[in-house]
């Protein structure tokens, strides 16, 4: 199989990262509803529903904010607006996310932890659209610097690269069975879990940045690492109850 992947059906040729981008939505979203059944849910529906309203809208903005500042151009045309609000980013959409479920929740009045849930479906629709991301190669920002090392792969411009979008799925693979040992402990506080997820996941790309071709960079720092950076002071107080914890 060459890379990037452009199957073609009818004719036409398919774009695998839209499709798996759509599908990572869908699947994550069934997968949410799916646990939402099987636990029980200590935020009524109606504010369950008000909070996934808030997550849509704070990770919409997040997404293109955080996209736009990975490599801010000027605007000149309408193609180039287009382009400029089709440009996103997980990383904005997840922490713009984040806030907009905490604005919302300080309005309606709604206290109990809410991030449990979306958790192991946010790492499932992640791990879903990094497989797009890997199938199509340099036509998605997600390659890596060339490198000798051995797993250095050919993403469609001849050179040896990074498999970054590889290397994060085998992060969420153990992120997920890590957090879900955390989950199904007695002494688990409601909340946690999804805390985890964000310092971990955070953590991670901060550090895989380093192997990416960024060319936008502040004092040697991408707008990524940034907000990663921005995350945790966000967790300050829950990473400092991890690493003093008895």
């Amino acid at each position: 199989m060459d890379i990037p992947f452009e199957p073609v059906v009818l004719g036409y040729k398919v774009n695998i990262h839209l499709v798996l981008e759509y599908l990572a939505f869908f699947v994550g979203f069934r997968y949410y509803v799916y646990l939402k059944k099987k636990h029980k849910d200590h935020i009524s529906s109606s504010n369950r529903l008000t909070i996934i309203i808030g997550a849509v809208f704070g990770a919409f903005i997040g997404s293109r904010v955080i996209g736009f500042l990975e490599n801010p151009v000027s605007v000149s045309s309408i193609e180039q607006v287009l382009q400029l609000l089709n440009t996103k980013t997980i990383m904005g959409g997840l922490f713009g996310g984040l806030l907009g479920v905490e604005l919302i929740k300080k309005i309606i009045g709604e206290r109990s932890s809410s991030g449990d849930l979306f958790t192991f479906p946010l790492i499932l629709g992640i791990a879903i659209g990094r497989v797009g991301c890997f199938l199509y190669g340099i036509h998605e920002f997600t390659y890596g610097k060339p490198t000798t090392f051995f797993t250095g792969m050919d993403l469609g411009d001849g050179v040896l690269r990074h498999p970054l979008a590889l290397y994060e799925l085998v992060f969420l693979g153990v992120l997920w069975k890590v957090l879900q040992a955390i989950a199904k402990r007695k002494d688990s506080v409601s909340g946690i879990v999804f805390k985890y997820f964000m310092i971990a996941y955070f953590s991670f790309r901060f550090v895989i940045e380093f192997l990416k071709p960024n060319v936008f960079l502040v004092f040697g720092l991408s707008s990524i690492q940034y907000l990663c950076i921005l995350c945790t002071i966000y967790y300050r107080t829950t990473i400092r109850k991890l690493l003093y914890a008895d």
